[in-house]
């Protein structure tokens, strides 16, 4: 495949040479360059913190009303479409490309940075420990994925459903239509491409200390800028293998290896710590933060005017979060086909979360028992260095070394699933949403992460990188409540569309025909072959659906009939509206007969086959196979006046609302 067909050149060229020149003055002007992105940081925190604080709130409660209301049954895909992935897989690549490695970093030092310096209570009290689970829980709970889930959402949503590219720009389509293929477009997905590269490279670069410092705990290794560039490559080269690999191979397995390993770890620090107290501590720490989730949603000390305490980690957080989310969210969409929406949003905002919470509950109850009993050497080493944190903690516990060098091969696939799937997402976005791009240019990608990051590290310039990372996710919280207004005015069209569809009633239910109900129960109850079915769709329906088209172009009206190998499909063109379009398509099931395990159709095989009827919005889960043609006819009509009947309401809709207006 040529370069020219496998890539998009104004996002893929302006990524390139924004990358590079971002990347160039971070590395020249470190210290310049990150007191000027602090400068914008604090500026934003100071007069745009309310807009953060609300903006998140509002895509929680956009997110909950959506998985509650009825635009929940609605599918990530055609009607007929089924999951990719299992719900095991699916929900360890949830778990390890959202937060993962933040966990193994954070796990043991947030809370016990809150419990030595809360905002609200005294240092190192029982009232400290309380508060420093539930602002941790906030922290890293339904609000991180609820960010995650708004791009997720609305780019699974517009790209499955409404055959849009899988892409940032896709989510703004009712809002601009067909502008989004245009410089609008580029810009957004560019903007998408710039923040994944920093968010990975930087996360890259700062992970790596954590594995720096683990070797050297472990095995001595020094502490310096050159083996913690080596890492880097090596993560960056098995990253290369796993991209090479595919989602499916690479990504998958690695995940899977991801949550398994984890899950090992969490049992072992629940097993051999303080078992009971750590299960009650997760029951009381699950119930403090549900009952305070409404006051800290909406909490910015605008009374006690804390900004130093909620700039530094309430607004640090969303704004990590909002510019994570063109990575997660693309990500999360890309492996989400075929689930209804509300399947899709209790798995990323529910089974994420409370994996959290019970991670967090293990590792950060444990370390503020520990230091509660006198563990000062804790304290002081997440005082002194958060990296080794983690590793100092499973001294306290036995087979410490075994611990950390799991945890050492945790931090190592979490890093390298990161870089993997952030190569997959920036290599989608382009390559203008082509799922099966060459190798090569994933390839290009994963190591491109690997030198931006190293380039930073042995500059200095990573901390630049990270503050102008978060001081970005402003203006996408912007784009953000757009793709959110967008995506009601999508699913609300598409419901409209969906009941008018099951709900109205016409006079062409039915017709008259020579066919007796002995002979209908005939055809109900055979196992049809494949040749069967195929001989009705060519002698029965293909005539059928021809003579209805003919009826069209006869009235003027703009239709035509396609013919494949085991399906037709007969279309009716629109200009202002989506297209009408009635097919019939052969699908195959296994025969299950409980009374005898031998039966099988008249070609001697275990299967039966049906024609089943497909319009425009997926499968509608009936067998036409046995109908007349005049059956056939009744039923195309009737499909046609249920597509007009949803284009009337959706006009009238329209004028009642420019009315009110």
């Amino acid at each position: 495949m040529s370069i020219k067909s496998s890539i998009n050149p104004p996002v893929f060229f302006s990524s390139v040479i924004l990358i590079t020149l971002m990347v160039a003055v971070c590395a020249i002007w470190p210290t310049q360059s990150q007191d000027v992105f602090k400068t914008a940081q604090s500026w934003f925190e100071l007069k745009a913190g309310w807009l953060y604080i609300l903006g998140v709130a509002v895509f929680l409660i956009f997110i909950i009303f959506v998985m509650v209301s009825r635009f929940g049954d609605i599918k990530l895909g055609p009607d007929h479409a089924e999951p990719d992935y299992t719900y095991k897989s699916w929900i360890a690549m949830l778990f390890s490309a959202g937060m993962g490695i933040g966990l193994m970093f954070f796990g043991v030092a947030e809370p016990v940075m809150h419990y030595m310096s809360p905002p609200d209570a005294d240092p190192l009290t029982i009232q400290a420990a309380k508060d420093a689970m539930k602002i941790t829980f906030f922290h890293w709970g339904v609000h991180a994925w609820a960010i995650y889930a708004v791009v997720a959402l609305s780019l699974a949503y517009f790209s499955y459903r409404h055959k849009l590219p899988l892409l940032p720009r896709s989510a703004l389509y009712p809002l601009i239509g067909d502008k989004i293929y245009g410089p609008i477009g580029h810009a957004v997905d560019t903007f998408a491409v710039l923040g994944t590269m920093f968010g990975v490279a930087t996360s890259l670069g700062f992970g790596v200390l954590q594995l720096n410092s683990g070797l050297n705990y472990l095995l001595g290794v020094p502490v310096s800028t050159t083996v913690q560039v080596c890492l880097i490559i090596g993560v960056c080269l098995i990253a290369t293998v796993s991209v090479f690999s595919g989602l499916d191979k690479g990504v998958k397995r690695l995940s899977e290896l991801n949550l398994l390993l984890a899950v090992l770890l969490l049992l072992f620090v629940l097993v051999f710590g303080p078992t009971v107290e750590l299960l009650q501590a997760f029951v009381q720490n699950t119930g403090a933060y549900l009952s305070d989730i409404v006051g800290k949603t909406f909490n910015l000390y605008a009374y006690e005017q804390k900004n130093d305490w909620i700039g530094g980690w309430t607004l640090l957080y969303w704004g990590w979060w909002i510019s994570w989310s063109p990575f997660v969210g693309t990500f999360i969409a890309r492996v989400s086909r075929g689930r209804t929406i509300r399947e899709f949003l209790v798995g990323v905002l529910f089974v994420p979360s409370a994996l959290t919470f019970l991670w967090m509950t293990g590792f950060g109850n444990s370390a503020i028992d520990v230091i509660s009993n006198g563990g000062t050497y804790l304290s002081d080493a997440v005082a002194s260095d958060v990296s080794v944190a983690l590793f100092v903690f499973f001294e306290h516990l036995p087979f410490s070394t075994l611990l950390s060098t799991i945890a050492l091969c945790l931090v190592v696939t979490f890093f390298v699933t990161s870089s993997d799937s952030g190569s997959l997402v920036i290599d989608n976005l382009t390559s203008g949403g082509d799922h099966n791009a060459p190798v090569w240019q994933r390839i290009f990608w994963a190591l491109m992460q690997g030198v931006v990051a190293s380039v930073l590290l042995l500059a200095g310039g990573l901390q630049a990188l990270q503050t102008a990372a978060i001081a970005s996710a402003l203006p996408f919280l912007i784009v953000m409540l757009l793709m959110c207004f967008g995506l009601y005015k999508a699913l609300k069209d598409d419901w409209l569309k969906i009941n008018s569809v099951q709900s109205h009633n016409t006079s062409v239910q039915f017709t008259k025909t020579n066919v007796s109900w002995e002979s209908h129960i005939d055809v109900l109850l055979s196992h049809p072959s494949q040749q069967e079915a195929q001989d009705f769709l060519d002698k029965v329906a293909q005539p059928a659906l021809s003579k209805v088209c003919e009826s069209f172009l006869s009235r003027s009206i703009s239709a035509e009939i396609l013919n494949f190998d085991n399906r037709v499909r007969f279309v009716v063109h629109s200009e202002e509206h989506n297209d009408f379009v009635y097919g019939l398509r052969i699908r195959a099931y296994t025969i299950s007969n409980p009374l005898d395990s031998d039966v099988s159709n008249d070609d001697g095989d275990n299967f039966y086959y049906r024609v089943e009827v497909f319009l425009e919005h997926g499968g509608q889960h009936y067998d036409v196979m046995g109908f007349t043609q005049e059956q056939i006819l009744a039923d195309v009509v009737t499909q046609y006046e249920k597509y007009l009947h949803y284009l009337h309401l959706s006009s009238s809709e329209y004028l009642s609302s420019e009315t009110n207006a």
